[in-house]
C-alpha cells in the first residue's frame, strides 16, 4: 500500500501512512478478501477485526484465522478487546510473533456481547482505566498503541474530550473516533463537530468515522473535523470505489459485476468453494443495492447454491438494468 514515490499524508508513530482514506475495522465484513480489494481501491492500510484478549491466549489456533493478514497489505493494525491489563498486555506480546506495524484497543463496540462484559464501549465509562491499559501497552510493545473510541456511553455522558485527553497523555500515537454514542449504535446521525473538538484538543492523529457514503461526505468531513484521515466502514460494503474516491453510481455495471466476479473467486478460493459462497451473500446484497429491481433480485441471490447459479442471476440483473436505462 506504501509508495516510496509519495510522501506520507500522516505519521502514526514511526509509521508512514500513505493516503487519507482507510477501511474500517469491521466484524464479519472486513477479512482478508476484502481488504485485499478496498486497498487496490485506495485503503491506506489495513485494520483487522478485533480479536478478544483471553482467545489469543486460550485459543490461539482460532484466533489465528482471524488475524491472518497479507504482506502486501501492510501497514497492518491489529485490534483488541480487553477488560484486564494484565490479559491484554498478555495478548497483545503474544500477536507481536505476527509483526503488525499498529496495536488498536478498541474501546469503542456497541455490540452487546462485548460491552455487557466490561469490554469494547464499556471502556469509555472508566476513563482513567483504559488510560493505564493503553499506557501498560506503550510500555511494553515495540509499535504505535492507538485507540478507537465514541463519544461516549451515552447521550448523559459524552466523555469524548476527556477521554481523548487521558489517551494522548497515556502515550496513544492516534485516536479514531466514531462520532456516536454506545447507547447510539450505528442509529441517528454521526456527530462530525464532536470529532472536530477532539482534533483541536490533541496533538495525536484523529481519524474519523461515521455516515461516510460518498465522495461529498469525505470532503465534508475533512473540512468541518480537519481529522488527518477518514476510517469508511459500512459505506464501502457493496461500494469499495468510494475509497478511490468514486461514488456507486459513477461505476458502470460492467465495472462493478467484473469486481464482484473477483471477489467472490477471491472468498472461495479462500474459504474454500461452498463457505466462501455463503459467506459472499452479505457482499452481493450490497453491490446490487441501487440495481434496477434490486429489491425482487436480493432472495434469489440469497438463494443461489453455486457461484454459476449467482453470476447468472447477476448478469440478467445487469441487463435488465441496462435495458431500463434505454
Amino acid at each position: 500500500m506504501s509508495d516510496p514515490r509519495r510522501l506520507p499524508q500522516l505519521h502514526i508513530g514511526k509509521v508512514p501512512i500513505y493516503g487519507d482514506l482507510i477501511l474500517a475495522p469491521m466484524a464479519s465484513y472486513g477479512d482478508l478478501p476484502f481488504r485485499t480489494l478496498c486497498g487496490e481501491m485506495g485503503s491506506a492500510f489495513s485494520f483487522l477485526p478485533c480479536v478478544l484478549d483471553e482467545g489469543v491466549l486460550r485459543n490461539p489456533r482460532r484466533t489465528s484465522g482471524l488475524v491472518e493478514f497479507a504482506s502486501e497489505e501492510r501497514p497492518i493494525a491489529l485490534q483488541l478487546l480487553g477488560r484486564q491489563a494484565d490479559t491484554l498486555v498478555a495478548a497483545a506480546e503474544a500477536l507481536m510473533a505476527l509483526r503488525p506495524d499498529i496495536m488498536d484497543l478498541n474501546a469503542g463496540c456497541p455490540a452487546r456481547r462485548v460491552f455487557y462484559r466490561g469490554r469494547g464501549a464499556a471502556l469509555l465509562q472508566d476513563p482513567l482505566q483504559l488510560g493505564e491499559f493503553v499506557r501498560r501497552l506503550v510500555a511494553v510493545l515495540p509499535v504505535p498503541v492507538t485507540c478507537k473510541i465514541r463519544l461516549g456511553w451515552d447521550d448523559t455522558t459524552r466523555n469524548y474530550l476527556e477521554v481523548a485527553h487521558i489517551l494522548e497523555e497515556s502515550g496513544a500515537a492516534a485516536i479514531s473516533v466514531h462520532g456516536r454514542t454506545k447507547e447510539q449504535g450505528y442509529s441517528g446521525v454521526a456527530d462530525w463537530r464532536a470529532i472536530g473538538e477532539v482534533v483541536a484538543r490533541v496533538s495525536v492523529p484523529v481519524l474519523a468515522n461515521g455516515d461516510v457514503r460518498t465522495v461529498a461526505d469525505i470532503e465534508a468531513i475533512k473540512a468541518q473535523t480537519g481529522c488527518a484521515a477518514v476510517l469508511i466502514g459500512r459505506g464501502a460494503v457493496g461500494n469499495p470505489w468510494i475509497l478511490a474516491r468514486r461514488d456507486l453510481g459513477d461505476v458502470p455495471w460492467s465495472e462493478r459485476l467484473a469486481l464482484i466476479r473477483r471477489h467472490l473467486a477471491a472468498m472461495q478460493d479462500y474459504y474454500g468453494d461452498t463457505q466462501g459462497l455463503m459467506l459472499f451473500r452479505k457482499f452481493v446484497v450490497k453491490y446490487v443495492a441501487t440495481l434496477e429491481g434490486a429489491n425482487a433480485l436480493r432472495p434469489r441471490l440469497m438463494e443461489a447454491q453455486t457461484a454459476e447459479a449467482l453470476l447468472a442471476l447477476l448478469e440478467q440483473g445487469v441487463e435488465a438494468a441496462s435495458s431500463a436505462q434505454v
